[in-house]
């Protein structure tokens, strides 16, 4: 009961200095590569970075009132971000897909969630006022890279 009079008082005074003021964010686009078969499908010999870089071109040609030099960074979760795969797939992807080379890009690995991790960093940027426009996305090739990583 006391922490819950606490946190009230301190919401209080950061209300007051507009310090939970959040900004709305919104999803604008949605794009994927198809699915391939691992090691024998279609896509086993495409570099992940080409598939990338792929995506963000679409997702900057379906949201036509953003050009590309507004886009503030470009997050790419990735579990195995190494070899074929890239070291930092964000800022190469960024790099292919022809945004600017003032277009920073980074890398999220968190296995599994890497994708997930990589939208709610670029959420995290925005609500926080760090970034305006973010293209964000998971990748992945299992063809590329074994299992256990290199």
């Amino acid at each position: 009961m006391r922490l819950n009079k606490t946190l009230r008082r301190y919401r209080k005074d950061f209300a007051q200095l507009g310090a939970w003021e959040m900004k709305e964010i919104v999803i604008v686009s949605g794009v994927r590569t198809p699915v391939g078969r691992a090691n024998r499908g279609t896509l086993a010999r495409t570099r992940l970075d080409d598939l990338a870089a792929i995506v963000t071109k679409e997702v900057l040609e379906r949201t036509p009132g953003v050009v590309a030099s507004e886009v503030d960074d470009v997050i790419m979760g990735c579990a195995f971000p190494e070899h074929s795969q890239s070291f930092n797939i964000g800022r190469v992807a960024a790099l292919l897909a022809g945004l600017p080379y003032s277009v920073p890009g980074q890398t999220v690995n968190r296995l599994c969630a890497s994708g997930l991790q990589a939208i709610v960093t670029g959420a995290q940027q925005i609500i926080n006022g760090i970034s305006e426009i973010v293209i964000a996305g998971g990748v992945e090739s299992m063809s590329q890279v074994p299992m256990m990583g290199y």
